[in-house]
């Protein structure tokens, strides 16, 4: 992974329902409003806002 923009996470594409809350969980980044646009969180699973699906290479090219 070629990141030389800085240490951005990226959500996982569901949340392991962990009580600490990992650091890339989409409900903590949601809250913390670091979740890259165009996505949004339903029923634990990260979705994209326009009902596509979510890729990890299209979430790459939105973070």
């Amino acid at each position: 992974m070629g990141n030389k923009k800085g240490k951005l996470k990226l959500p996982k594409t569901k949340c392991c329902v962990s009580k600490s809350k990992c650091g890339r969980c989409p409900l903590r980044m949601l809250k913390e409003g670091t979740l890259p646009s165009g996505y949004t969180v339903k029923k634990r699973v990260l979705v994209r806002a326009d009902g596509k699906k979510v890729t990890k290479k299209g979430l790459q090219k939105a973070a």
